[in-house]
């Protein structure tokens, strides 16, 4: 796992959009990728998914909760790229982890989006008394070849502890909010250690204070970017994949739009000085759905 994604100044965005990291399974994952979090109808969804894919984009990550796996399913058989080009995650949901549903949960993702098989499956959140359980029928997918990597989303080290206590199957990738203002350094050094790849949901932060920072306004207007491009290239230069969300194609355009450039050690210090521990989502410790 490489701290520092890409040299940067003189790749193309399509490129760049199929540049990845190679996952503790052999598997390359894109870094930069399609996040559908509360994208709308099936319709919208395929939509987004085919421009994605139009522009270079190589990643699509849904779950089970977003409600739009058949409209990710519809994209990504209609885009006219060949399905093992294509990198699809989708993930299971607490209340099938909580009601024993994992396999049926599985079997219902796979109806709905039509596909063979998927590249990532991720159990969503660290739900108690069901984490090995529920790792256990992941191990079991991906024997079956309908996986071709497991991984877990939300866990910190404590329940990433509990994995390696009962199984000999690393996660190759831990999804987890990740952003300037929440960088989780011993969580990342963990990570890195133990070989599993880190990604960020919520690279930006949903759009709040993050995109009017002045330390990455003083960044963006150096480098004749925007502040989103900023972060998301930061996320790369620390070894992070990132899959912002966006149904807009000007958006698609932009957050692709950050492998011409690269952050000086000066830039990169002054983000990680900006850490504050501030989420915009659930805690992982403490959360109730």
């Amino acid at each position: 796992m490489t701290k520092h994604a890409f040299s940067g100044t003189r790749e193309s965005t399509a490129a760049g959009l199929q540049e990845g990291v190679t996952l503790n399974t052999g598997a390359s994952m894109p870094w930069l990728g399609l996040g559908v979090f509360k994208m709308g109808s099936d319709a919208e969804t395929a939509d987004a998914v085919r421009q994605a894919v139009k522009l270079g984009y190589r990643s699509i990550d849904t779950a089970a909760l977003y409600g739009n796996e058949r409209g990710v399913g519809e994209g990504v058989r209609s885009c006219g790229v060949a399905r093992d080009a294509l990198f699809v995650t989708t993930k299971l949901w607490n209340s099938d982890m909580r009601e024993d549903r994992q396999r049926e949960a599985f079997e219902r993702s796979m109806e709905l989006l039509g596909l063979d098989y998927v590249d990532l499956y991720l159990l969503h959140w660290p739900i108690d008394g069901k984490k090995a359980a529920s790792w256990k029928v992941l191990e079991e997918i991906a024997a079956s070849g309908r996986a071709k990597a497991i991984g877990v989303s939300n866990y910190m080290v404590p329940h990433l502890e509990r994995l390696r206590e009962v199984s000999g199957v690393v996660p190759a990738v831990n999804q987890i909010e990740y952003h300037p203002y929440l960088q989780s350094p011993e969580l990342l050094a963990y990570c890195r250690e133990k070989g599993i790849q880190v990604q960020a949901w919520s690279p930006l932060m949903h759009g709040g204070a993050l995109l009017t920072d002045p330390v990455l306004a003083e960044i963006a207007a150096r480098r004749g970017k925007t502040i989103a491009q900023v972060v998301l290239r930061w996320d790369l230069q620390t070894g992070v994949v990132t899959i912002p969300k966006t149904a807009k194609a000007a958006r698609l355009q932009e957050n692709a739009d950050i492998f011409d450039f690269e952050l000086d050690a000066t830039e990169m210090a002054a983000i990680a000085a900006m850490n504050r521990d501030e989420r915009s989502g659930a805690d992982p410790m403490n959360f109730s759905f």
